[in-house]
Order: C-alpha cells, then structure tokens, then sequence
C-alpha cells in the first residue's frame, strides 16, 4: 500500500468526520509537521471514532431511561453513524497491517 493511498483513507475520513459534525468545517488544513503527522491523525481519527461510540450509547442510555427529548430514530441514527465509524477504522486498520505485513516481507 502506498502512501498516497493510506492519505487518501485519511482525507475520505476527514470528510466523513466534518459531514457528521465531529470535526470543525473551518478549518484550514494542516502540514504534516503542524498536525504531528500520521500518528496524531490516526489518534484523532480514533478519539473520533470513540467520541462517537460513547455519544450514541449515551444517548441511547437516556432513551432507555425515558429522558424527554430523546427520539428512538436519533438514537438509531446516531448508533448507526458510530457503527459506520468503527467499521472504517477497523478497514483502515487492517489496510495498515497489511502494509506493515509487506513492507516486513520485503527482501533486502
């Protein structure tokens, strides 16, 4: 896997994060050297996925409990998103041991 392919996963995902209102929209986009680079992008794009995950089972917990406000199709939605999250992480994830797994496989 190149490294234009694994920027590539990261920029669909900055994309899904600013349609699913989980990262600000106005940003001006970053240098690798301002960001902290691909580990700092991994470690937000899965503090974002876990931010996800603890609102939706949040909000599912006060539907459960019968807090007003709180509509079963918004909490379905929102468990949802946080599955469609996870999942993509999960890929990304195994996209990068797949890559470490060949580029260890290499010859000298």
């Amino acid at each position: 896997m190149s490294i234009s392919a694994i920027e590539s996963v990261l920029q669909q995902m900055r994309a899904t994060a600013v349609q699913a209102g989980f990262a600000p929209t106005s940003a001006a986009p970053r240098t690798a050297v301002e960001s902290g680079g691909f580990a700092a992008e991994l470690r937000r794009s899965l503090d974002n996925i876990s931010g996800a995950q603890n609102r939706a089972y949040g909000q599912a917990e006060a539907f459960e409990l019968g807090k007003p406000g709180v509509a079963l199709n918004d909490v379905m939605v929102d468990l949802q998103k946080a599955n469609v999250a996870f999942q993509t992480g999960l890929q990304v994830r195994n996209r990068l041991v797949a890559a470490y797994q060949e580029v260890m496989a290499m010859q000298a």
